[in-house]
């Protein structure tokens, strides 16, 4: 493979010039022009993008930290974001911190120390925001400071529609399943809405909502539904969470959706080619990332731009777990 070094002894000139060429640098003579150009065509030499990059204080690459590439919301959020930076001549790097406070900030840490442009952060662990403001920065669900711009659903309104659904169908016990995070982030907004909902129309509401929800989550729901044996209607955090349900509910001889009836939230493609897909509050994935992507560029851009807030409507998707 040809180096900078064959491609400056070709054309006969120094290295200097070949990287100033590549770089597009001006005062470089028409004729060394088409000399080095004529070199890397004939070595068909390709240049170094992220040496390219260090030149002109840019390596056009962004990184994009998620909690797990298991989740159906994350994967398919990356999908697009990589599909968006690509439209804009920008490379992803996906760091998966499996849901480690520790990882994510020696990601963070990696990505001062190389020249990364931007970071896009789905992250609810209390990581060091210091780390965050040396590096332009974009927040997904979660609020950091007053300086930090976030692109969220309306996960409010999510939650009151998800109420809604089921109370026009005159359901009267209704049960919120969620994980209670350290971290402050918008996604706990979806049991507000619900609960918010549920108690001004005078039905029962009832939670399952804690820091440890989810560990022996099978034995602890079971426990719930021999308590509370009336309940009718179920809304979950995520979608996954709500085919779990299915799946347990299914298990033990309750029909879904005509005994419970179950809602969950994210609306992701995946979810769509399960069968018995639930039915959910459908974030806009595509527009979230879009809108991801437009404000890390805008910050790389401008450092000194002001924060940018972005909430993003939710709409109901009938599946086959509501009546």
């Amino acid at each position: 493979m040809a180096t900078m070094k064959d491609v400056a002894k070709k054309a006969g000139v120094s290295v200097g010039t070949v990287s100033r060429y590549i770089n597009n640098a001006s005062g470089i003579k028409e004729k060394t022009r088409q000399a080095v150009k004529k070199a890397i065509d004939e070595l068909n030499y390709v240049p170094d993008e992220y040496a390219k990059g260090m030149k002109v204080r840019s390596s056009q690459t962004v990184v994009l930290l998620i909690p797990t590439v298991w989740h159906m919301f994350f994967s398919e959020f990356a999908f697009y974001v990589e599909q968006t930076l690509a439209q804009n001549n920008y490379k992803m790097i996906l760091c998966n911190s499996d849901h480690d406070p520790k990882k994510e900030e020696e990601y963070l840490q990696k990505v001062m120390q190389n020249k990364i442009d931007g970071v896009i952060g789905i992250t609810y662990n209390n990581i060091d925001e210091r780390i965050v403001s040396k590096v332009p920065f974009v927040s997904i669900d979660r609020y950091f400071d007053e300086k930090t711009s976030y692109v969220s659903s309306e996960n409010y309104v999510g939650g009151k529609i998800a109420a809604n659904v089921f109370l026009k169908q005159n359901l009267k016990n209704l049960l919120y399943i969620g994980d209670l995070n350290k971290v402050p982030n918008d996604t706990s907004r979806r049991r507000e809405g619900f609960r918010d909902t549920i108690l001004e129309s005078g039905s029962n509401y009832y939670e399952m909502f804690d820091a440890d929800v989810f560990y022996n989550f099978k034995t602890k729901f079971l426990n719930k539904m021999t308590q509370h044996p009336e309940i009718d209607g179920i809304f979950c955090v995520t979608d996954m969470l709500a085919m779990q349900v299915y799946e347990i509910l299914c298990e033990i001889g309750i029909k879904v959706p005509k005994q419970v009836q179950i809602i969950g939230y994210d609306g992701t493609n995946l979810a769509k080619g399960v069968p018995n897909y639930c039915s959910t509050i459908a974030q806009p994935i595509e527009l979230m990332a879009q809108k991801a992507v437009e404000m890390i560029l805008a910050k790389i851009k401008d450092p000194s731009l002001s924060r940018q807030v972005c909430h993003l409507p939710v709409a109901f998707r009938a599946g086959k777990t509501t009546k």
